[in-house]
C-alpha cells in the first residue's frame, strides 16, 4: 500500500512514455505525433543504413569519453585538494561544488560570451580570433567542456564523501613505512575511492548521454554535424521534421546502448572495484 504512489507516479512518468515509445517506433506518425500507419521494423532499417545516424553515434561517444574524463578528473582534483584543511578551504569546497547549481542553459550562455570571437575573454588571454562554436574543430570540444565543468560538482561533493570515509591511520602508516604522496595517492587514495569512482562512472556515462540543453544553445548540432549528438538528432527529428517514429526508433536504440554499458560495467565492477 506504501508503495502504491509512488508506483502511479513511475507508471505516469516512467513506464508510459517508456511504452510509448516503443509503440511510435513501429509506426509512422503524423505531424501531432499520432501513429498512423504501421511499418514494423522499417524506422529502425531506415535508421541503420541512414550515414547521418552513425556520424551521430560516433559524435555522442566522442563527447561522452570527453565528459565522463574530465568531469571525474576535475571533481577528483578539487576533492583531493580540499581534503586538508587550511584557511578558506570552505570558501574552496563552495565554488568546486559551486557548477552543480548552474543550469545547463544558463551555463551556455555564459560560455558562449565567453567564447564569442569578439568580445570573449578566451581570445583575449590567448590573443587568437577564433569563432569557437562555429568551427567544426572546437565545437565539439567546447560542448564537452562545459558539460564537464557542469557535472563536476556534483563529482566533488561524491569524491569529498568518499575520501572522509578512507581512514587516516593507513595514510600515517603509509608515511612511516617511507611512501611519498603519489604513491599514497595510487595505492591508497584510488583503491579506497573505487566503490565511489564506479558510481560516478555509471552516473556520468549516463549524463552525458542525455545532454542536451547545451548543445541546443551552443551550437544547435552544428556546424554541420560536428555536435549532432543522438539525444539532439532525437529532438530535430521529432520537432523540427515531425518524424516522431524515426526519433523514437532512435530513443529506443539510446536506450539499449546505455543499458549495454551499464550492465558492461556491473560486470566489471567485481575486478576493478575493492569494497
Amino acid at each position: 500500500m506504501y508503495l502504491i504512489p509512488s508506483m502511479v507516479i513511475f507508471s505516469i512518468f516512467l513506464f508510459y512514455p517508456f511504452f510509448k515509445t516503443i509503440y511510435l517506433s513501429l509506426y509512422k506518425t503524423n505531424k501531432l505525433g499520432e501513429a498512423k500507419l504501421y511499418v514494423g521494423l522499417d524506422n529502425y532499417k531506415s535508421l541503420l543504413s541512414n550515414p547521418s545516424f552513425y556520424n551521430s553515434l560516433w559524435v555522442t561517444l566522442e563527447f561522452v569519453a570527453i565528459v565522463v574524463v574530465g568531469s571525474m578528473a576535475l571533481g577528483l582534483l578539487g576533492a583531493v585538494l580540499c581534503s586538508k584543511t587550511f584557511p578558506g578551504i570552505r570558501v574552496f569546497s563552495t565554488s568546486y561544488a559551486l557548477p552543480m547549481a548552474v543550469a545547463s542553459s544558463s551555463g551556455a550562455m555564459i560560455f558562449k560570451i565567453i567564447l564569442n570571437p569578439t568580445i570573449g575573454i578566451v581570445n583575449k588571454l590567448l590573443h587568437v580570433s577564433i569563432n569557437w562554436v562555429s568551427d567544426p574543430k572546437y565545437a565539439l570540444i567546447c560542448v564537452a567542456v562545459l558539460t564537464a565543468w557542469l557535472n563536476s560538482g556534483i563529482n566533488f561533493l561524491y569524491f569529498s564523501a568518499g575520501l572522509g570515509n578512507i581512514d587516516d591511520s593507513i595514510y600515517e602508516r603509509a608515511s612511516v613505512d617511507g611512501a611519498n604522496a603519489v604513491q599514497k595517492f595510487f595505492k591508497l587514495t584510488l583503491p579506497g575511492l573505487s566503490p565511489i569512482m564506479f558510481y560516478t562512472l555509471v552516473v556520468n556515462i549516463i549524463q552525458a548521454f542525455q545532454s542536451f540543453g547545451q548543445v541546443k544553445i551552443l551550437t544547435q548540432g552544428g556546424p554541420g554535424e560536428s555536435t549532432n549528438l543522438i539525444v539532439y538528432s532525437i529532438y530535430r527529428d521529432a520537432f523540427f521534421n515531425y518524424r516522431f517514429g524515426s526519433a523514437a526508433a532512435q530513443s529506443v536504440v539510446l536506450f539499449l546502448i546505455v543499458m549495454a554499458l551499464t550492465l558492461v560495467m556491473f560486470h566489471m565492477e567485481k575486478r576493478g572495484v575493492k569494497y
